[in-house]
């Protein structure tokens, strides 16, 4: 199936995030799969997505897209992950537009800033936002209890340290989550 027939069928509104379904995330990893890898491929990929497979079931739950030109096809997709400390952000993915970089970041800073969302992140993208207000967690009990069931070390430095994806990656944590 095309993916303009496909998306014929889901009815993406123009200049709007939309929820995905489950049934729209499963029609559209593929180009999901794209968005993210793009974002991510001047750090060598995310490290849970290896193939479009990894979208479903694998990668998030909340699935947020938005088309932003006169083609049909998403332009930046949000992941999110339902936590008990809330939305945990842990993937965008833009096709490297300015404009879809824009707005998955600005999508992403717009809800950080909220109660019961939050990311882990480093380098440029903390850069980013903490450039855009949103807020450090450099609680190490809060962080622990946010992570709850992870092996962290802490830094000392606000940072902390974890496995992802089988490799060792420093991260700090950032929005507000809810504890």
């Amino acid at each position: 199936m095309k993916l303009n027939k496909i998306l014929e069928n889901i009815n993406l509104p123009k200049d709007k995030w939309i929820g995905l379904s489950n049934k729209e995330v499963i029609q559209l990893k593929n180009d999901i799969y794209d968005l993210v890898s793009n974002a991510y491929k001047p750090i060598g990929g995310h490290p849970n997505l290896k193939s479009p497979s990894d979208v479903v079931g694998k990668l998030g739950d909340l699935f947020t897209a938005i088309d932003l030109d006169s083609d049909p096809n998403i332009d930046a997709v949000a992941v999110g992950k339902k936590k008990p400390a809330g939305t945990k952000y842990v993937a965008l993915g833009h096709d490297g537009s300015k404009k879809a970089k824009s707005a998955a970041v600005g999508h992403n800073v717009s809800n950080l800033k909220k109660q019961g969302f939050y990311i882990e992140v480093s380098g440029k993208m903390f850069d980013i936002l903490k450039a855009k207000g949103v807020p450090i967690v450099d609680d190490e009990e809060v962080v622990r209890k946010v992570l709850k069931g992870k092996k962290i070390d802490w830094n000392g430095d606000g940072t902390y340290s974890r496995l992802i994806g089988g490799k060792l990656h420093t991260k700090i944590l950032m929005g507000k989550p809810n504890i």
